[in-house]
């Protein structure tokens, strides 16, 4: 216990200005307050931070999502953490719930860059000893970290949700056949649901197509959960929809770590009569017009909490981990670290 109190009371968390409601989370969690930015523009729109508190000497974790304004909120962070380490800061975490450039994890057209690549490594130029972040678009991009990086899963706040419900004649679906992983451990962990995946060729940023279904068929299915990495415009999720109810599947449940629901994506799937819930987390804000009635967002803050917890007295984080635990671990995490709002 003195070990605990001794290591939180020589910790700071700040946040940037992209996500400061999880990083009160988390803090609340902690059961510690968050520690003030003073945030300005000068006249000709260059930036000025200010960390409110003395950090030196301090365990420094800095939270920011990689949501939109995203060059904003990625300056933000790179500043944020060259202060903490010019300000002589024992150690500096980045704490990345949404990390958006994974989706550029490769080179798929000419005279391109691997973008994830290159913020991973501006991070850890910028003074990032260690990162955080949870489900990226694919599991290389955890490689491209040169600090030690914690992959963490929404998981167990997912499992938390829905375990309660009558999911008989209910089939879980990947969109994408390579994140049927992530859709076989949340079907295991429910009590062993079918499940399936799209074999899915994208045409454009915006349009998707599937091309046939790997694993349980889910013709005569009546449910389908539909779970995703993410929801940016919502093209993967609607050709899903459109697929499965030419399978015969007539109601629908979306679920996804990231919330971006860019463009009209919530409000087209609030409009979508077999539709009949759409949950995600907090890994991104979601402003209140996007808060349809359909809606279910679920906090991580208890899980950030508790790896930055088990980081600070050098414990395993094992069970956070995205690819980690076996199934029937999963429910084995400590009390609260699921919520919903």
């Amino acid at each position: 216990m003195q070990q605990r109190q001794e290591s939180l009371g020589m910790m700071r968390v700040f946040s940037g200005s992209s996500h400061p409601e999880l990083a009160q989370g988390i803090c609340s969690h902690l059961g510690i307050p968050l520690s003030p930015v003073l945030h300005q523009r000068f006249s000709d729109d260059c930036l000025y931070l200010q960390l409110g508190h003395t950090v030196r000497n301090h365990d420094v974790f800095i939270v920011q999502s990689i949501s939109a304004p995203t060059s904003d909120h990625l300056i933000e962070l790179f500043m944020m953490l060259d202060i903490a380490r010019s300000a002589g800061a024992r150690s500096v975490h980045a704490v990345i719930p949404y990390y958006s450039y994974a989706r550029s994890d490769k080179k798929d057209a000419p005279r391109i860059s691997i973008t994830a690549r290159l913020m991973a490594d501006l991070m850890r130029c910028a003074g990032a000893q260690h990162v955080m972040t949870m489900t990226l678009h694919s599991p290389q991009v955890h490689g491209f970290f040169s600090v030690p990086t914690d992959h963490l899963t929404a998981l167990p706040c997912f499992v938390d949700y829905f375990k309660g419900r009558d999911l008989s004649d209910t089939v879980v679906v990947s969109p994408d056949i390579g994140h049927a992983k992530r859709a076989t451990k949340l079907a295991t962990a429910l009590g062993g649901l079918p499940v399936t995946a799209g074999n899915k060729v994208r045409i454009s940023d915006t349009r998707v197509i599937l091309r046939e279904w790997v694993g349980a068929r889910p013709k005569g299915r009546r449910h389908a959960l539909v779970f995703d990495d993410e929801i940016a415009n919502g093209g993967t999720v609607f050709e899903a929809i459109r697929a499965l109810k030419d399978e015969g599947v007539r109601h629908f449940t979306v679920a996804c770590t990231h919330g971006v629901f860019a463009g009209r994506a919530i409000e087209t799937l609030a409009e979508m009569p077999e539709v009949v819930e759409v949950v995600t987390t907090d890994t991104v804000p979601i402003p209140p017009h996007k808060r349809v009635p359909k809606l279910r967002i679920l906090s991580v803050a208890g899980v950030f909490a508790e790896a930055i917890r088990c980081n600070l007295l050098g414990r395993s984080v094992g069970k956070l981990f995205a690819f980690w635990p076996e199934e029937e671990e999963v429910e084995e995490l400590e009390p609260g670290l699921q919520h919903a709002e």
